[in-house]
């Protein structure tokens, strides 16, 4: 699949345009979407986005306009990779810092060698809970509405592929990793399974999509910049 010029300035956005945009911190993905989608008025367009960003995480949001809505699940299937940084020796309820520390760990015991060594076990084809604050839907309900009101959900393991895992920096309680992996992938469920495998706790602190299939965030536009591209093409049209 090509990649697209992200800065060309011919789009045809009701024709389908694919849009790749660095999205921002605390942000969720239906706020990028929103911001292009009024960016159009009052021309009424469709705008999707092509797999969710957690608000904490920032980087690649694939944003597809008008016909180009048709293929979000293809976008939405294709390999993913991630940076990011875990907190070794704490857990949180949300497996982020979305949520206060609710346990402490011994890490006291953890050497390098075994942070490096634990990558292993979670290469290839495994299973993983989703955290209980996720945006998974059961009866209807997304399981964070759920786990804010302190409701007990039953989760269902999910097969995932991670084909990829790697430490890129040890300087505890910060650990820095690289992820590729397959769609559906929770990095949050890993980072918490990591720690339990180390005999400890962890929770995600930083995340960072820097790719979707061929689309990579070093191409993207920062949502501001996008807004005022649009709007100005606008104004060039309506003169």
């Amino acid at each position: 699949m090509d990649t697209p010029n992200p800065k060309k300035k011919d789009f045809d956005f009701a024709a389908g345009e694919l849009l790749l945009v660095n999205k921002p911190y605390k942000w969720t993905s239906f706020d990028v979407v929103g911001k292009i989608r009024n960016s159009f008025k009052p021309l009424k367009l469709k705008v999707g986005h092509a797999g969710t960003l957690d608000p904490l995480a920032t980087g690649l949001l694939i944003i597809c306009t008008g016909k180009m809505t048709k293929q979000i699940d293809t976008f939405q299937a294709e390999e993913k990779e991630y940076t990011g940084t875990l907190i070794l020796g704490a857990t949180t309820p949300s497996y982020d810092m979305e949520t206060e520390p609710d346990e402490k760990f011994d890490t006291s015991h953890i050497t390098d060698e075994q942070i490096r060594a634990a990558c292993a076990q979670f290469t290839g084809d495994i299973q993983q809970y989703p955290p209980a604050h996720s945006a998974i839907k059961i009866d209807g309900e997304r399981l964070y509405e759920k786990a804010r009101r302190g409701e007990e959900v039953e989760l269902r393991l999910r097969n995932v592929t991670i084909t990829e895992f790697e430490i890129t920096r040890i300087e505890l309680p910060e650990v820095d990793f690289r992820v590729v992996c397959s769609k559906g992938t929770y990095i949050r469920s890993l980072v918490n399974d990591f720690g339990k495998a180390l005999n400890s706790g962890a929770y995600l602190s930083k995340l960072r999509r820097t790719r979707s299939g061929n689309y990579k965030v070093a191409d993207a536009w920062e949502v501001m910049e996008l807004v005022g591209t649009i709007r100005e093409l606008k104004a060039q049209t309506e003169a």
